[in-house]
């Protein structure tokens, strides 16, 4: 599959990694008293190992900034056929937004026909390319329905892709009030135990170029829930930062026609792994063509 081979400690380039709670075989050696001693009680260690319920592995991708029929076919013959080929195969594929480069309807259509061709579900998030200028996404809308905010229940978990975009803006941006507004209503109903994942299109972690100016009251609203993960976009070079027992991250783009912010020149995206209520995960370079080794600029 072409897997590059992920070292033990964060590199510039590549990583792995996992949460720093008990897996369920870990809590089962150790005694009652063992784990009072550590602080834990036992009877919810075992409640919230189980509530992650079994393993299983997925894709995290971002940025395809879909321009023309040239990003359809490395998109269709060479990234696809590496996401397919993971082993064991991905039961999903989390698109942290910016599907397309201009937001144009026949842009999404041939990403959501790329997309329907993996052979497992693909849940996508609005990037701020995504958008008609100034600040139309009816074509976005109209191709991917329902997916502004909304969540996913998988095996035990809970999948929450959010709407971070402020129109077509780029830096300096806001998350908007209606997904503050979304949060509010459906974080009650759900179960705080349960393991969490999000993707978003503008980063979260903090210190990251370009993150949103209000993310840290985004990430306030799930102090008391079960976060394991953050995947995001916008910002193409690999950041890794902790908030809580959570590990937020960007990549790099899975672009064809734009590049990398970080001046990496990798292109691909993220195989993850759930077991025992970790997540781990390396990144699978997809090979660039000779003519499009040196990318555009993004705008």
């Amino acid at each position: 599959m072409n897997h590059k081979k992920v070292p033990d400690q964060p590199g510039p380039h590549y990583t792995k990694f996992a949460n720093r709670r008990l897996s369920r075989r870990e809590m089962l050696r150790l005694s009652a008293g063992s784990l009072l001693a550590m602080g834990l009680w036992p009877g919810a260690c075992l409640e919230a190992a189980e509530q992650a319920g079994p393993g299983f592995s997925f894709i995290a991708v971002n940025d395809f900034h879909y321009i023309d029929q040239r990003c359809g076919k490395w998109l269709a013959e060479s990234v696809l056929p590496r996401m397919q080929a993971c082993s064991p195969k991905p039961e999903f594929c989390l698109v942290s937004g910016d599907l397309t480069d201009n937001g144009k309807q026949e842009q999404f259509a041939a990403v959501r026909e790329i997309l329907n061709g993996l052979g497992f579900p693909a849940y996508v998030v609005i990037g701020n390319h995504d958008y008609l200028p100034p600040k139309d996404r009816t074509p976005y809308e109209e191709i991917f329905p329902g997916r502004l905010n909304y969540f996913i229940e998988h095996r035990g978990w809970l999948l929450v892709g959010l709407d971070t975009t402020e129109a077509t803006k780029a830096t300096n941006t806001k998350i908007p009030n209606t997904t503050f507004q979304w949060l509010d209503e459906q974080l009650p109903k759900l179960d705080k135990k349960r393991p969490m994942i999000l993707f978003t299109h503008f980063p979260l972690g903090a210190n990251v170029k370009n993150r949103p100016t209000n993310a840290d009251a985004l990430l306030e609203r799930f102090l008391e829930f079960n976060l394991q993960a953050a995947f995001c976009g916008h910002y193409h070079a690999f950041t890794e930062a902790t908030w809580q027992n959570a590990i937020l991250t960007t990549d790099r783009c899975c672009s064809l026609q734009r590049f990398n912010h970080d001046k990496t020149k990798e292109k691909g995206f993220f195989f993850c792994n759930v077991k025992d209520g970790k997540i781990t995960r390396e990144f699978v370079e997809v090979p660039v063509p000779e003519e499009f080794k040196n990318p555009k600029p993004n705008k």
